[in-house]
């Protein structure tokens, strides 16, 4: 303790303090540097966020080193800000050869752009996300899925082309770029359930879409949890907008406009199947209103 209290009265109570004040300020280098330092620290966070912080201090202690070395004269003051330069300067070259080599195709390019770029998603956090899928191309009128017969065993993202989905012959919605081909189907199966597609997805035109197997993919979201929070979030806006597609074009009866949030339609659809007793309640109410 005396050794401390001795070091701190050193340092304070016997160092000499300002008598006289330089009147005169400093020269335009020293706030040019002071202000680069100011916005520099403002800086966000990724990459970019990186490039603008290191750039703006790297210049700022370049400012600081040549002060130091025109008006103040010390070459303490000058090493030490000339080496944060070169560091700043290191950093940022480091930075900037990561995002350059951060390459995608041409299919990885227009869905980070279009779809998770505005979200706020950082290149890195992409790139994890796309080395764990492939790109697929499908065909006029080939099948991504038939009813009662194709296995859910991925999650899909339309890129390019249209999606005609369809139960029974019937036509339920179409799937447009950048939504997701199975996003009901995923979402209605635990990660140890299996299951089947109960509608037919085929496309209308020759389409090409990003492909993540089932478990590969529960394997990733087990391993970031923060891409496990992204795609339910994109996984629940995708049901929604289906959702309300099929309710602006299913329809019952003559005047009677179908609410998808009312009994399931293929229960309804398949009268081999059990009907739940709101569906019961629901057709008898349907049939009061004909009669």
């Amino acid at each position: 303790m005396e050794k401390n209290s001795s070091l701190w009265k050193n340092l304070i109570d016997e160092h000499p303090v300002c008598i006289t004040w330089k009147q005169e300020a400093e020269g335009a280098i020293y706030h040019l540097a002071s202000i680069l330092f100011v916005v520099g620290f403002m800086g966000g966070s990724g990459f970019f966020g990186l490039l603008y912080v290191f750039s703006l201090l790297g210049l700022g202690f370049l400012c600081s080193a040549v002060w130091a070395w025109v008006d103040v004269c010390a070459a303490d003051i000058f090493s030490w800000n000339f080496v944060l330069f070169v560091i700043c300067f290191m950093q940022f070259v480091h930075i900037a050869y990561q995002v350059h080599s951060i390459t995608f195709a041409r299919e990885f390019q227009v869905l980070y752009s279009s779809l998770f770029q505005p979200l706020g998603i950082s290149l890195p956090v992409f790139r994890t996300i796309a080395l764990s899928s492939e790109v697929v191309t499908l065909e006029k009128e080939h099948c991504y899925a038939m009813q009662g017969k194709t296995s859910i065993d991925k999650l899909s993202l339309l890129v390019s082309g249209r999606i005609r989905v369809t139960v029974d012959g019937e036509f339920l919605h179409y799937i447009f770029p950048f939504q997701f081909l199975d996003s009901p189907e995923w979402d209605s199966l635990r990660p140890t359930e299996e299951g089947i597609f109960q509608v037919t997805l085929t496309a209308e035109t020759d389409c090409r879409y990003v492909s993540w197997r089932r478990k590969k993919l529960y394997l990733l979201f087990a391993q970031h949890r923060y891409i496990s929070r992204l795609f339910s979030v994109l996984i629940g806006s995708d049901i929604a907008d289906k959702l309300y597609a099929l309710n602006d074009r299913v329809y019952i009866g003559k005047r009677y406009h179908y609410d998808i949030r009312l009994p399931n339609f293929y229960q309804m659809s398949s009268p081999e199947m059990r009907r739940s007793p709101l569906t019961e309640h629901f057709q008898n109410s349907r049939r009061y209103c004909d009669k």
